[in-house]
């Protein structure tokens, strides 16, 4: 498979790329190229709504790549800055392509999986864009869409009949469906399909560590970076068909009638998702309505369970979470995380619900760590940690005792990020990962300052994280603090910063408290 440039003058600064399923044109974009809209899967309609991705049917004209497919179907929350031009369709599965021009030289492969709590969200977001990384790495990178929400991490697979299959985890098989497109099609980029990193963020870094448990998976990468993962967000099939059948309920759907959610209208199905969305983890704190689900199938264990037995797959990873995970969740006003004393207090009920064996003592311990748990500030930490960092840390530690693991804590917040009491939230971490500032319209990151130092720890994390993918050591080369392998004797953690530093065991006193029990619901 070659890259053939095309040299008429109608079509200057473009690149055709011939891959398996037919020609692609490419253009230029900085000094990369870039291919945006690959289908990498047939439409997920029809017959094949609620069911694993096909192959893509092949085509002999050039597929004119200048655009980003259509986002998965989900519904409007302010929280996730979304073009609202952007086309939204059941045809979504579609991946993109930055890469320098192909010379004969494979060159490493970065995959990003967006995140959205599951159920929002578009590779299309300008803060993925993957130009400047694959510039500065000189790297191949790759992004995609995936189903989302109702269509994607709804399991109907319970109600299954004799006419009618529904499937279980369908965005997981999108995402391996989007991994195995890496394997067969990158060596046209330039890419080197057997020197694949995966990295996402939030539910894309929880895709990631269960993707990690999952033997289908396995051999798909070769690296990964998990950025604020909840690992924990994983349940089991009894819980999930109550949700599916909580579903059915909302649609006035009879069982007797399931079929009929093959022709439904989607906008129906995704208002319903809509409503769950916000009703479940509003019922029950720190959990989320659509979720992979532990269905013996695809993903046989609880994933960080999975890493305990030491079932994970043998690669270096990169994980971690942000200093304040939790102040957007309450900034936003979203339920995704409770945020509230009473929230907190029903979340630590159903934990304990969940986990027979968890006294009422050792609860009263976990809340002993943190001082202010009566106030905001600790209800914030309280709230972090369940969801994000102690299963970062579980994690970590399972997986360190067999394979080179790097654990990280991003704390830099710009001056108007800390004034507006958000700190380092969720998410804030993107714009340093992809050098992509100035994306929010209007973006207030530097009203009050701060620019140089972040473009500084920008740079940092960048040469981190494509040292990693290249080499598979988180190296920056530039004079920075190196950074030492997490292992459960030292606890290396590198705090990311204004400067950077290296801690042993910096959340020591929390990290004790809860323990190493995988706490989380079924």
């Amino acid at each position: 498979m070659e890259a053939v440039e095309i040299a008429s003058a109608q079509a200057p600064g473009t690149l055709v790329v011939e891959t398996p399923s037919g020609p692609v044109r490419g253009y230029a974009d900085g000094s990369v190229y870039a291919w945006k809209g690959i289908p990498y899967a047939a439409p997920p309609i029809g017959d094949l709504r609620f069911r694993s991705p096909a192959p893509p049917a092949p085509w002999d004209d050039v597929l004119d790549a200048n655009a980003f497919g259509a986002m998965a179907p989900q519904g409007h929350d302010t929280s996730v800055p979304l073009d609202p031009s952007m086309r939204i369709d059941e045809d979504c599965l579609t991946i993109n392509v930055w890469a320098p021009r192909p010379d004969g030289t494979p060159r490493p492969v970065m995959v990003w999986i967006h995140g959205g709590a599951y159920c929002l969200g578009s590779s299309a977001q300008p803060i993925y864009d993957g130009r400047l990384l694959a510039e500065r790495g000189d790297v191949v990178l790759v992004s995609f869409n995936y189903r989302l929400g109702t269509l994607g991490f709804l399991d109907l697979s319970s109600f299954s009949t004799a006419d009618r299959t529904f499937e279980s985890n369908i965005g997981l098989r999108d995402q391996i469906a989007a991994l195995e497109w890496v394997r067969d099609n990158i060596a046209a980029f330039g890419g080197d399909p057997e020197d694949v990193t995966v990295f996402g963020e939030s539910s894309g870094g929880g895709a990631i560590t269960t993707l990690m448990t999952v033997p289908r998976a396995e051999g798909l990468f070769h690296r990964a970076i998990a950025q604020s993962p909840p690992s924990t967000s994983v349940y089991g099939a009894e819980r999930a068909a109550s949700v599916a059948a909580r579903f059915l309920e909302i649609l006035d759907l009879p069982v007797d009638r399931i079929g009929e959610l093959g022709e439904m209208p989607v906008e129906h199905l995704v208002k319903a998702g809509d409503m769950l969305v916000d009703e479940v983890p509003t019922k029950v704190p720190g959990t989320l309505a659509m979720a992979p689900v532990v269905d013996r199938d695809l993903v046989p264990h609880y994933p960080v369970a999975a890493f305990q037995k030491g079932y994970s797959h043998r690669i270096p990873l990169i994980i971690g979470s942000n200093k304040d995970e939790a102040s957007i969740f309450k900034f936003m006003r979203s339920p995704l995380l409770p945020v509230s004393a009473e929230a907190v207090q029903q979340m630590f009920v159903g934990l304990a619900q969940d986990n027979p064996g968890l006294s009422p003592l050792r609860l009263a311990e976990i809340v002993a760590a943190y001082p202010d748990s009566a106030k905001a500030r600790g209800v914030l930490a309280i709230s972090r940690d369940a969801a994000f960092r102690m299963p970062a840390l579980w994690v970590a530690d399972a997986h360190s005792r067999h394979s080179p693991t790097w654990v990280y804590r991003f704390d830099h917040a710009t001056p108007l990020l800390k004034a507006a009491r958000v700190g380092a939230g969720h998410a804030t971490e993107l714009p340093y990962v992809f050098g992509n500032f100035g994306t929010l319209s209007p973006d207030p990151t530097f009203w009050l300052g701060g620019r140089k130092t972040a473009i500084e720890v920008s740079g940092r994390v960048q040469r981190r994280w494509l040292a990693f993918a290249r080499h598979g050591v988180p190296a920056a080369l530039d004079g920075s603090k190196h950074w030492a392998p997490y292992t459960e004797e030292t606890r290396s953690t590198l705090l990311i910063d204004s400067h950077d530093s290296l801690v042993p065991d910096p959340d020591h006193a929390m990290r004790v408290a809860w323990g190493d029990e995988v706490m989380g619901f079924s």
